[in-house]
C-alpha cells in the first residue's frame, strides 16, 4: 500500500509539473503575439519605400507607446501614419504604419523596435532588408550633361520704393531750388528800367510824369519834386555824384566849377535854365508858390531840353572806363552767383539738417546714423531671411542669410563614417565674430537581439560633456575669459535642450585689441541616436546683432510637422 501511495503521489507531481511549465510557456506565447510587425516587402531599389507595420493586442485601460523618430536606422523613417484602433472582442488592436526608405544600396537590417505596453516594455522581430540599384540600359536610355546651376532670383523686396521716394524728394527739392533760387526770372518793370541807359530811364521818367495825375489834383509840389528828381538823378549818374543830396546853389556852384574845369562845356543857358527851374521847384516845396499851367510845362520842355544838352557834351568813355564798366558788370554777375550759390548751400542743409533731426526724434538718432552710415548687424536684421530645415532629423530655423553645407565626413576615419553620420551647415566663422551653426549627429547602432532592456533606455549623447567639449574647442580657436553659463531650453514646439551661453574674448587678427563676444549653444538629443546642435557667436554690445539672435532662436524648432505626445497620468 505505502509503495502505491508512493507512486500515486509521483505522477501527480509530475502532472502538476508538467502542467504549471505548459501554462507558462502558453502565458509566454500571449505575451510575445501582443506585439507583431510586419513589412509588405523586404526588397526595394534605392529611394523607394517600404510599409513598416506593427500590430499591438492590449486591453482598452492598458497605454500603448510606440516608437518614435529615427530609431529604424540605418533606414530612415520618412512617414508615421497615425495610430489605427480597432476593437477585438474585449481588447484593442493598435497598428501603426512607418514609411521607410535608404538610398544607397545593399542589405540592411531593420533593428527591434521597442514598444511599451502600461509598464511593460515588448520588443519586435528584426527584420533584413535590400536595397538594390537602379539599372540602366544605357544603349536605349540617353545620356546628357550635368546641368548648369540655375540661379534663383530673389524675392522682391520694396528697396526700389525707398530708393523712389528718396529720388522724388531730391527732385523735388532740385526743382524748388531752380524756380526760386536759379532760375531766370522775368524782369519786373522797375528792373527793366534800372537796366536802362541813364538817359533812357530819365526820358522814360519825364513821360511817365506826365501820365501822371498830379497837375489835375491840383498836386503841384509832387509834380515839381519829380521833375527835378529826374534831372538831379541824370546829373548824378553822369556828372556829379552828389547831386541828388546837393541844395540848389550848391549844385550850380559845382557845375560852374566843372565847366571852368573843362571838364564839361556846359553853355552859360543850360547853367541858367537849371538855376531857375531849380529854385523855383524849392519855392514851390518850401513857400507854396503856385505856378500857372504855362509856367509849369514851360519847365517841363526845358527839363528835358537841357538833358538833351547834357548829353551832348558828356565826353565819350575811353577804353579804360569801358574795361572797368564791363569787369564791374563781370563782378556784380560773380556776386548774384556766389549768392545763389550760398542759398543753396544753406538751404540744402537745412533741408538735411532737418530730415537729420525729424527721423532721429522719431526713431532715434543712433539708428539714423547706422542707417545712413550703414552697419553690418542692422542690415543683417533688416535683410531678407531664410527659413529653412538643415539635416535629418531637420532642424528648422529661420536666418539673416543661407547656411551653407560644410564637409566635415572627410575628417573622420572609414570605420567612424559607416557609423557616424555628420552634417553641418554654417554661416561665417568665429573670426568673423557673427557666426551661425547647425550640426546634426546620427549614431548607426543596431538593435541587438540579446541586449537587455535597461540598456535601451540609456542616452547615448552625455550633453554636459558635449558643451564641455565645444567650449574647449573654442578655446582652442583663439577665445579667452569664456563666460560659461547653463540653462534648459524648450522649442516652441516642446522639444528640451541643454543651453549653454555667456561670453568671451576674441583675439582678432592683424588687430591688437581682443573683440568681446557673446555665444549660445543649443543642445538637443531628444532622440536616442540623434544629436543636433545649434552654436551661435555675435558681438557683444550690439542691440542689432542681440535682436537677430533672438529672432534666431524663437523660430528653432525641431521635426515641427510631428506633434508633441505627452504621456497621460
Amino acid at each position: 500500500m505505502n509503495y502505491e501511495s508512493r507512486n500515486t503521489n509521483s505522477k501527480t507531481g509530475k502532472i502538476r509539473t508538467l502542467t504549471l511549465s505548459f501554462l507558462f510557456v502558453l502565458c509566454a506565447l500571449l505575451s510575445f503575439s501582443q506585439v507583431k510587425s510586419e513589412v509588405d516587402t523586404t526588397k526595394i531599389r534605392i529611394g523607394e519605400q517600404i510599409n513598416y507595420k506593427i500590430n499591438v493586442e492590449a486591453d482598452s485601460t492598458a497605454l500603448v507607446v510606440f516608437p518614435e523618430g529615427q530609431t529604424f536606422m540605418p533606414l530612415e523613417a520618412v512617414e508615421a501614419s497615425k495610430i489605427d484602433t480597432t476593437k477585438k472582442n474585449a481588447q484593442f488592436l493598435l497598428s501603426r504604419i512607418y514609411k521607410l526608405t535608404q538610398f544607397d544600396s545593399g542589405s540592411y537590417t531593420i533593428p527591434r523596435q521597442k514598444v511599451l505596453i502600461g509598464d511593460k516594455t515588448f520588443f519586435t522581430d528584426s527584420l533584413k532588408v535590400d536595397v538594390g540599384t537602379v539599372e540602366v540600359d544605357t544603349t536605349k536610355q540617353k545620356l546628357y550633361d550635368i546641368k548648369p546651376i540655375i540661379e534663383v532670383e530673389k524675392s522682391g523686396s520694396n528697396w526700389w520704393k525707398w530708393l523712389l521716394g528718396i529720388i522724388v524728394a531730391i527732385a523735388l527739392v532740385a526743382f524748388l531750388l531752380w524756380w526760386f533760387v536759379w532760375r531766370q526770372k522775368p524782369l519786373t518793370e522797375e528792373e527793366e528800367i534800372a537796366l536802362l541807359p541813364p538817359y533812357d530811364r530819365a526820358k522814360l521818367a519825364l513821360k511817365k510824369l506826365d501820365e501822371s495825375q498830379y497837375l489835375m489834383r491840383s498836386e503841384v509840389k509832387e509834380y515839381y519834386s519829380e521833375l527835378t528828381l529826374v534831372i538831379r538823378k541824370y546829373l548824378d549818374e553822369k556828372v556829379y555824384d552828389r547831386s541828388l543830396e546837393s541844395t540848389t546853389d550848391e549844385l550850380i556852384s559845382r557845375l560852374q566849377l566843372l565847366k571852368e574845369g573843362n571838364q564839361f562845356d556846359f553853355s552859360k543857358e543850360t547853367l541858367n535854365n537849371l538855376q531857375t527851374i531849380l529854385k523855383r521847384a524849392d519855392l514851390v516845396k518850401f513857400a507854396k508858390s503856385a505856378p500857372d499851367a504855362a509856367l509849369i510845362e514851360m519847365d517841363r520842355a526845358t527839363i528835358e531840353k537841357e538833358i538833351d544838352s547834357v548829353k551832348a557834351v558828356l565826353p565819350e568813355p575811353t577804353e579804360e572806363e569801358k574795361l572797368l564798366d564791363q569787369q564791374y558788370k563781370e563782378e556784380q554777375e560773380r556776386k548774384k552767383k556766389r549768392k545763389k550759390v550760398l542759398i543753396t548751400v544753406a538751404i540744402s542743409l537745412f533741408l538735411l539738417i532737418a530730415t537729420f533731426v525729424g527721423f532721429g526724434i522719431k526713431y532715434g538718432f543712433e539708428y539714423v546714423k547706422d542707417t545712413i552710415i550703414g552697419h553690418e548687424s542692422k542690415e543683417l536684421l533688416e535683410g531678407e531671411w531664410v527659413e529653412s530645415a538643415y539635416g535629418f532629423p531637420p532642424v528648422w530655423i529661420e536666418t539673416p542669410r543661407v547656411l551653407k553645407r560644410v564637409d566635415i565626413d572627410s575628417a573622420l576615419t572609414e570605420e567612424a563614417q559607416q557609423n557616424v553620420k555628420l552634417t553641418t551647415f554654417m554661416y561665417g566663422t568665429l573670426l568673423d565674430v557673427f557666426s551661425v551653426t547647425v550640426n546634426n549627429t546620427t549614431i548607426n547602432i543596431p538593435q541587438q537581439q540579446g541586449q537587455p532592456q535597461g540598456e535601451d533606455d540609456k542616452p547615448m549623447f552625455d550633453l554636459l560633456q558635449i558643451s564641455e567639449a565645444n567650449i574647449k574647442g573654442f578655446e582652442e580657436k583663439g577665445a579667452t575669459d569664456i563666460i560659461v553659463k547653463r540653462d534648459q531650453f524648450i522649442t516652441p514646439n516642446a522639444a528640451e535642450g541643454l543651453k549653454t551661453f555667456g561670453t568671451f574674448g576674441l583675439k582678432m587678427p592683424n588687430r591688437e585689441r581682443t573683440v568681446d563676444a557673446e555665444y549660445i549653444m543649443l543642445l538637443f538629443s531628444n532622440q536616442k541616436n540623434v544629436l543636433q546642435q545649434v552654436v551661435i557667436t555675435w558681438p557683444q554690445d550690439d542691440k542689432y546683432a542681440d535682436e537677430v539672435v533672438e529672432r534666431i532662436i524663437n523660430s528653432i524648432e525641431l521635426n515641427p510637422d510631428e506633434p508633441i505626445e505627452e504621456e497621460e497620468d
